[in-house]
Order: C-alpha cells, then structure tokens, then sequence
C-alpha cells in the first residue's frame, strides 16, 4: 500500500479510502495528490477546481457504452473541461446539448447550437468553453426541457453514488432548479466523470440533504453503476436561501415566483448566515487565510456559495510557492508575517513536512506583488524562497525548485 500524508490508503484495487475528516480535507487531498502524482491537466494548479485529469477524453468515451446514453436525447452537461469529452460525444451524437450559464447569472442553461454542416473539428470547438459561449442559444424557463441525462464534474466520489463538488454548490443548486421547473425526475439518471484517484470511501455523516448523488461513474478504467439509493434533492429548499443569494440568481426569482403562485411555502432565510450553521458552529478550517477586513465567507459546502465570491473578492487563480521554511515553522507563524506585509492571500494550503506553502490569489497581479514585498523574508533564522507557482511543473504543487 501507498500511504497519501497519512489521510488515505490505496486498496487492492488502487482506490482511495479516508478514514476521516472533512469535505475540505478530502478536497485538498485530492487536489494535493492530483498535482505531486502528475495526474492533473491543464488548467493547474487544480485546487478549486473540477480537476481535470490526464484520461478525462478516454473515461468520457466510456459513456457511449452506457444504455442510458443511447436512449438519451436531450443531455445536460457541466462546463468543466474533464467533461469537454462528454460534450463532444453528444454533439457528435446529435443530442440535444445544454450547459448551466456561468454562475446562472443569465438563467439556467444554454443550448449549444454549431453551425450548419458543421465538421468533427468544429464540433470539437463547439465542445470547449470557448465554443460553449460562441455558439449557444439561451433557453428560457418556459421552454420545454426534459433532460434525460445529467453529467456533472466532481473532486470526490464514492462507489455507493456520494459526490463532493468544490465546494460552491452549483451542481446541487442547478439540479434543485431542474426539479422545480419539470427538467428532472428521480429516476434522471446522473453521471460523473472522474480519474480512478478520485474514487474514495466518503463517510455517510458528510451527506446534507441538498447533495446530489450520482448514478454512473466513469473513470479512464472503469465504469461504475452505484445503485445508489439515496434520493436527489427534491426541489430547491427556499428556507436555505439568502434575500443576498436570490438577489444575484434571477432565474431562481422567477423560479420563487412560480413556486409562490402555485402556493408552495418559499419563505427565505430570516437573515444572511451559512447554510451549514453559525461560524461558532465550523470554524474556519485550518490553513485559511483572510485579508484583515474580509469578513467570514459562507460554508464552503453551503448553497449560499453557489453565488461565488462576495462582491469585490474573486476565487483565487494565481498562485505563490513559499519555500525552505524552518522545520520547526508553524501556519500561525507564516500568517502574521503576511498580514504585517498586507499581502495575506485568499487562501493558504500549508505544507509543513514538505518546508512549504501555498499562497491562493485572486489574480496574477496580486500573487506578483506578494512575490515582490516578500523577498528578503525570515522566519526563524531561515530566508524564505518565493516565487510564483509553475502550473505546468510535475513538482508537487507546481513550486520552482521543488
């Protein structure tokens, strides 16, 4: 067996198994694994991502296998690049394909339209993100849409169907919505594509009611039908909606509307909080970092998240590789040093047995100007190393010189 730090094991059959911890933990294992095996594609890093992987296109032509493909007629396919295959298989298959809008800010899905005679080469176009906003059509909430097969991205799955996303709750909130406008049934079957890494024995008590299962997994060796029998979210639960959330998803308002008028209860929160609790309740978890005049941000597994940053704060996609840390150095202390400096990131992933970290922020030009007010950094009597991260380094992490 290969230990993974000391959370996971490889079985027998090169699955991991957790023996503990939190939906966090599980990401950023996976994440962290992902990048020091090289198993991760482009875009890296893939922390806070649907990771892709090297064999997304080989586990997404697995899918044409699957009878509940065949029968399918209209697919509903996440954006993320690991499902880029999936996309192209329904194109050329001539199925009806829709993607959710980003962050459902301007509906629900999209229909993807490639022009008329359209060749394997502009289909596959058609199929990558670019191609996604170049070629679709809106499609309106009174549009009739029965979705046959739902294709979701994960960072987690397990073998009974339990699915952890990144964290921000879209693929749980869109299907919630497919529900309430009759695009969905429970007997909607729901696929994820994953790398065999990413296949992992995730506790029962980390479920919430608003998680989505899956019923088919496919990873580059293997196709799995879980037989799960947990049921799908039945509809979107109003009580877990914020007035701040509805207020940035318009296709949820006219959903709200709807759901009022036929005289179902669609009463919101009663104030702005985490869908998973009080912050007293979880606390932030170990080796996240603020700017001083951030305040606490949702739970990351809430539904709340699905809105995205709070407004003036963006997900992080830049990266900063602390090195040659002392061996005795503690997160506490690496923290204060970058608040003194005001270049605290947005997030920060400690890597003390490797005598690093990594520094998460929004946009290249911050993650630069943390790159320059930290040379020359102590702790300790050791001189840090900066620099910033290598997407397409094989090092663990992506950090030069590792």
């Amino acid at each position: 067996m290969c230990a993974v730090e000391s959370f996971y094991f490889i079985n027998e059959s090169q699955v991991f198994v957790a023996v503990g911890g939190s939906k966090q933990d599980i990401r950023e294992r996976i994440w962290d694994y992902m990048e020091s095996e090289n198993v991760a594609d482009f875009p890296r890093p893939v922390h806070h991502r649907i990771p892709n992987f090297k064999g997304s296109h080989r586990a997404c032509q697995n899918l044409k296998d699957l009878e509940v493909f065949a029968r399918t007629q209209e697919v509903k396919v996440d954006p993320d690049k690991p499902l880029e295959g999936v996309r192209l298989l329904a194109l050329q298959s001539k199925k009806t394909l829709l993607v959710p809008t980003p962050r459902l800010r301007t509906g629900l899905f999209n229909r993807i339209t490639p022009p008329p005679g359209a060749n394997k080469e502009m289909l596959r176009k058609c199929a990558t993100s670019q191609g996604v906003r170049d070629f679709s059509v809106p499609v309106g909430l009174d549009s009739r849409v029965l979705v046959d097969l739902v294709v979701v991205g994960s960072v987690a799955v397990s073998e009974k169907g339990w699915r952890i996303g990144k964290g921000e709750g879209y693929a749980d909130l869109e299907y919630a919505m497919m529900v309430s406008m009759g695009a969905v049934h429970e007997g909607t079957p729901v696929v994820t594509i994953v790398h065999d890494c990413q296949v992992v024995d995730i506790p029962e008590a980390l479920l919430e009611d608003h998680d989505l299962t899956v019923d088919y997994i496919l990873t580059p060796t293997r196709v799995i039908s879980t037989g799960c029998k947990r049921p799908k979210p039945a509809g979107i639960t109003w009580s877990k909606i914020s007035p701040e959330m509805l207020g940035k998803i318009p296709v949820l308002r006219s959903l709200r509307d709807r759901e009022k008028r036929a005289g179902k209860d669609v009463a919101l929160q009663a104030e702005h909080q985490p869908f998973l609790g009080s912050a007293s309740q979880h606390p932030a978890l170990p080796g996240t970092v603020r700017r001083p005049h951030d305040a606490p941000r949702p739970g990351a597994d809430s539904l709340e998240a699905a809105c995205g940053p709070r407004e003036g704060e963006d997900a992080p996609t830049a990266t900063v590789c602390v090195g040659n840390l002392p061996h005795d150095a503690r997160v506490r202390d690496l923290k204060r040093a970058l608040r003194e400096l005001r270049v605290a990131p947005l997030q920060l992933s400690w890597r003390g047995p490797q005598h690093r970290a990594l520094l998460h922020y929004r946009d290249l030009a911050a993650a630069q100007q943390a790159v320059s007010c930290l040379q020359g950094l102590h702790l300790g009597d050791s001189a840090l190393t900066v620099a910033l991260a290598r997407p397409h380094n094989k090092s663990p992490g992506g950090c030069p010189g590792s």
